[in-house]
């Protein structure tokens, strides 16, 4: 959850890490607030050039996700993709989507 709580660029470098995840608290309204995404345009960017996968939590409306693959994030995860839940449904849902 980049950009909030203890995390901080040295950990970028420090930590070997391949995936950037953006907080949802970006994410919300990224289409329609200026704040939001000059802030989420800017941690994708970052990510990229570090060569990181980019993955945008909290993503509940299409035009969330629209934005953010026209922004160049690889991933999300919300309830737009699907509400939580038990492993099991997680499996049946994946197959699935798997077979068609």
């Amino acid at each position: 959850d980049f950009g909030t709580g203890y995390s901080s660029l040295s950990h970028l470098k420090r930590f070997p890490i391949d995936t950037l995840k953006v907080d949802r608290s970006f994410v919300t309204d990224v289409e329609s607030d200026a704040d939001n995404a000059a802030i989420v345009k800017a941690v994708i960017a970052l990510g990229r050039a570090l060569r990181l996968e980019i993955v945008a939590e909290g993503v509940e409306k299409t035009v969330q996700r629209d934005w953010l693959a026209e922004h160049g994030c690889h991933a999300f995860q919300g309830y737009l993709a699907s509400k939580p839940l038990p492993a099991a449904e997680v499996e049946r849902l994946l197959k699935s989507t798997a077979t068609g």
